[in-house]
């Protein structure tokens, strides 16, 4: 199938992507199946990437206030607010108190090099063989059980506040997981998370945060890269593509504020249930050759 999105079909998708960005259910994957079904075919790698700014956005909305605190602390102990040796200007000044505002902006940048590493040196992988749906199921389905098993194992004690520069870099690790459809950036983030002792929301909280660079550094690129190519070869249109990111804020900011009260009270099994339904759905559809394990869009 090619990819030719209406505004029908754009609406729906940026739909999909608000409703499923921030939950532990992987976007790209419903993406990738809801394309195929509604018969404008796999929506593609850029499309995808792109329509995230717009959850993104809404991040950046929701969490304004603690963007805003953790940039001036930043700044303030780079500019040498809190002396002028190297641990002063990470946040850690020796016999003060500990700027933990200052600290999550390096953390932030740690856990943001395993992505942008590994997110270009399978670029291709990424774009084409990662998003055959045998693999999306197999991921939906492998992911669903590791979620559900940190959230039993999982100490669920450490805050935001006891983040440790190995921790920082493992959350990194379990987000670019996320580069296969099907994994989940906030739930690959968050299963790393409960595994390392943080609490639901503490994983989540940051789980968001640390999406930030990632994800506007993939949008971007992917943008200035794709101008040439909308509505060519298979892929959908600008005005697609911008009516779909446009849904996709408005929808993911009113999931942020469900998702963040959800996760403070319940736990994740029914992510886990979801996932291995869905899984076993895109199973039974490849089989009866209602879905194609691999567009065109993707083999080419």
């Amino acid at each position: 199938m090619t990819t030719g999105i209406g505004t029908g079909e754009s609406i729906l998708l940026g739909l999909v992507q608000g409703l499923t960005e921030f939950l532990p259910v992987s976007s790209s994957a419903h993406l990738r199946i809801v394309g195929e079904l509604v018969g404008s075919g796999d929506p593609g790698a850029a499309f995808t990437a792109i329509t995230q700014l717009g959850t993104e956005t809404a991040v950046l909305l929701y969490f304004r206030r603690d963007i805003k605190r953790i940039v001036l602390a930043w700044w303030a102990a780079v500019r040498g607010a809190h002396g002028t040796d190297w641990r002063s200007r990470l946040g850690m000044p020796a016999g003060g108190p500990v700027d933990h505002d200052a600290l999550m902006a390096w953390f932030i940048t740690l856990g943001t090099l395993p992505i942008v590493v590994l997110g270009l040196a399978f670029q291709d992988a990424i774009e084409r063989p990662f998003r055959n749906l045998w693999l999306v199921a197999l991921t939906l389905a492998v992911f669903a059980l590791v979620l559900g098993w940190a959230d039993k194992v999982g100490e669920k004690r450490r805050a935001l506040d006891e983040l440790t520069p190995r921790h920082a870099l493992a959350f990194g690790f379990w987000q670019a997981l996320a580069l296969v459809p099907g994994v989940s950036r906030s739930g690959g983030t968050i299963t790393g998370g409960l595994l390392m002792g943080y609490t639901r929301e503490a994983a989540a909280r940051y789980s968001f945060l640390l999406a930030i660079p990632a994800v506007f550094g993939s949008g971007l690129f992917q943008l200035v890269t794709s101008v040439g190519d909308f509505g060519t070869a298979g892929t959908p249109g600008a005005g697609a593509t911008l009516v779909a990111t446009l849904v996709a804020f408005v929808v993911g900011y009113v999931v942020i504020i469900a998702f963040l009260k959800i996760v403070s009270t319940f736990s994740y099994k029914p992510f886990v249930y979801y996932r291995l339904g869905l899984a076993a759905l895109v199973v039974l559809l490849l089989l009866t050759g209602v879905l194609e394990p691999v567009s065109e869009l993707t083999s080419v």
